[in-house]
């Protein structure tokens, strides 16, 4: 398939079931990424990758938003993530402030050279290849920086796993009150919630799973993983066989400006 191929749009609409998935997954992603590299450590990361592989290959494959496949890829990109943020930490002994402005500039560069090549960050706009691959790129990008963001306040800045839901959940509510009162850029909006539901999913996956001593509830890794797990399939079934939307309901979702954009090509 070429890159400049027109698809069907490859991402999901932007409703209350999106957000609730994006964070369920990245906690799962988070329980689930410290099980395998606390139980099995390098063939834990092994696996991590080749299912990461495997589910974006899988995505890249189809030619529209396909739930099974785009969820499975979000998915492992929080578990791959996941462990790659932590394993340039642990094993390379980068600081989390560091990493988390590392991750700052991977993300604004990648923003940048989407913007410049394609003259838009809407997600609604992936309807090729090429748009497609920036918007996994930058999607695994915000991953590698909310993680890195999250353990930095959890840790250094020591806000804890509950300070640091507290925080994110305050953060993320930001654009949506920006964007409701003060008519906040959609493309800002979104993505600016994107990011941050990444340390507040991992916060709330943290302060489930860990230690009693480490203040938090002490459930363990695997156990949230799967849980987390379960309940995301369980909510990505429901929204795979519900009745869609139709075209024009669809068409209305968009921005504006997009919508007539599109409606000439």
């Amino acid at each position: 398939m070429e890159s400049g191929a027109a698809l069907t749009s490859k991402v999901p609409q932007i409703t209350p079931s999106f957000w609730v998935l994006k964070l369920l997954t990245t906690g799962m992603g988070e329980a689930a990424s410290d099980y395998l590299l606390g139980r099995l450590h390098a063939v834990g990361f092994g696996i991590g990758l080749i299912a990461f592989a495997l589910a974006l290959w899988v995505q890249f494959r189809t030619r529209a938003y396909t739930p099974f496949a785009y969820w499975p890829a979000v998915m492992m990109v929080a578990v791959f993530g996941t462990m790659a943020a932590d394993t340039v930490h642990h094993q390379l002994g980068l600081p989390y402030m560091v990493s988390t402005l590392t991750g700052v500039v991977a993300v604004t560069l990648t923003f940048a050279v989407w913007r410049r090549v394609e003259g838009t960050l809407s997600i609604h706009s992936i309807t090729t290849q090429r748009r497609e691959a920036f918007y996994w790129l930058a999607v695994s990008f915000t991953f590698a920086l909310g993680t890195a963001a999250g353990d930095l306040t959890a840790s250094e800045l020591h806000f804890g796993f509950v300070g640091s839901i507290v925080f994110y959940a305050i953060v993320f509510a930001v654009p949506a009150l920006a964007h409701w009162r003060f008519r906040l850029n959609d493309v800002v909006a979104f993505w600016w919630a994107y990011i941050i539901t990444r340390p507040l999913g991992a916060s709330i996956a943290d302060w489930l799973s860990k230690p009693h001593k480490a203040g938090a509830m002490g459930c363990g890794d695997g156990p949230v993983a799967a849980v987390l797990l379960a309940i995301a399939l369980t909510l990505l079934t429901y929204v795979a066989v519900r009745p869609a939307a139709s075209p024009e309901a669809a068409a209305g979702d968009l921005p504006v400006e997009l919508a007539a954009e599109e409606s000439t090509t």
